[in-house]
């Protein structure tokens, strides 16, 4: 068995530890500040807790010292403090941040490190990275790689037609943050919340805006290889005509504890959603011009006998994945690694990464 510690006790980082421990090859140990927080992990023998504040270095790298991975499902605030104890604990490291910032200053870490350092192992980034990759390699060369992912309530009842179903502060800062994108052959910053568009996906119409962080680090990785390369999150019509006046009608992209101490308050948590996945690619193969798509829908279920949504599912099996390729050396296990090193069909045969063909298989069309 080997020791992980998951930094952060609540939806996700509890959700990590259960199916980690579940497989019997995991010792868990969930950590976080909050006593209170950590109460309500699940009991079970090979699941323990800490209460450790990130701030205090000695006692994070003291905790980590001897395990094999550090796991962060904190938020995206704490990332690098939580990978610099990792370097000097010299052990793996794994986290789940769409903040393109922290995800630089990891890899300037992992440029000394000894072990592994692979950020942005969630749904987007992450699996979304892996899926785009491997529709790349079906071209002879590229013409636009376009991603779309978002996390929804099968039942919407309010205006923003939105329920909270993960890190209120990680949808507030990628709807702020400046986002990554390739345009016309050019690596460059887009706005958030702009360019929106309107698509249907079996009979349901969805809008998509930009979003930060969800490439990962596709931008860099396709830079001079792709004409257009852009990620988008996927919501209801309406939602980004409200959420804009929120930001800025009202400023409260400069008030952010506002905004969040507002969105938890009004809109309730469920586990009843619909996480949408949709990836299209387009280039040349043969002479001739061709798309392909990635189209799946994940929704919530039971895992490891307690229900969860479908972002927790998508969410914490694939960095469950990433971790079980990393401890059966399937990907590199010192450095940087990014997502797009990993192999879709390897993501996809692992106990995890199986949790994405739940109810829907996935589909891919070419025409």
């Amino acid at each position: 068995m080997k020791d992980i510690v998951v930094i952060g006790a609540g939806k996700i980082g509890s959700t990590i530890a259960r199916m980690l421990a579940h497989t019997g090859d995991y010792r868990v140990c969930v950590a976080d500040r909050s006593a209170e927080q950590l109460q309500q992990v699940e009991s079970h023998e090979a699941i323990s807790t800490a209460v450790v504040d990130i701030a205090d270095r000695q006692a994070l790298v003291e905790l980590l010292t001897g395990k094999f991975a550090v796991l962060s499902a904190a938020p995206f605030h704490l990332t690098v403090a939580i990978a610099g104890a990792a370097a000097e604990a010299e052990i793996h490291y794994l986290d789940l941040t769409e903040d393109v910032e922290s995800t630089r200053q990891v890899k300037a870490i992992a440029a000394e490190a000894k072990t592994a350092f692979i950020p942005q192992c969630g749904l987007a980034p992450g699996f979304i990275s892996i899926v785009a990759n491997d529709l790349t390699r079906h071209f002879d060369t590229l013409e636009s790689v376009r991603m779309r992912v978002g996390a929804l309530p099968q039942y919407p009842s309010n205006a923003l037609n939105y329920n909270l179903t993960w890190s209120t502060d990680g949808v507030i800062n990628e709807y702020i943050e400046p986002c990554e994108a390739i345009v016309e052959g050019s690596l460059i910053e887009v706005p958030a919340m702009e360019e929106r568009e309107e698509f249907s996906l079996d009979g349901v119409t969805y809008e998509a805006f930009n979003t930060s962080g969800g490439l990962g680090t596709l931008c860099e990785t396709l830079k001079g290889k792709v004409r257009t390369l852009n990620y988008k999150t996927i919501r209801y019509p309406g939602h980004a005509a409200i959420f804009k006046a929120l930001l800025n009608d009202l400023g409260l992209r400069h008030r952010r504890e506002v905004l969040k101490d507002i969105l938890e308050n009004a809109l309730p948590t469920t586990t009843q959603d619909v996480v949408v996945i949709f990836v299209t690619v387009s280039g040349f193969r043969q002479g001739r011009l061709i798309q392909e798509t990635y189209a799946n829908k994940v929704y919530s279920g039971v895992v490891a006998g307690r229900m969860q949504s479908g972002i927790q599912i998508t969410t914490a099996g694939s960095i469950c994945a990433v971790l079980d390729l990393l401890a059966e050396g399937n990907i590199p296990t010192t450095g940087f690694v990014r997502q797009e090193d990993v192999s879709l069909d390897t993501f996809l045969a692992n106990r995890f990464g199986r949790y994405y063909a739940q109810k829907h298989e996935t589909e891919r069309a070419a025409g």
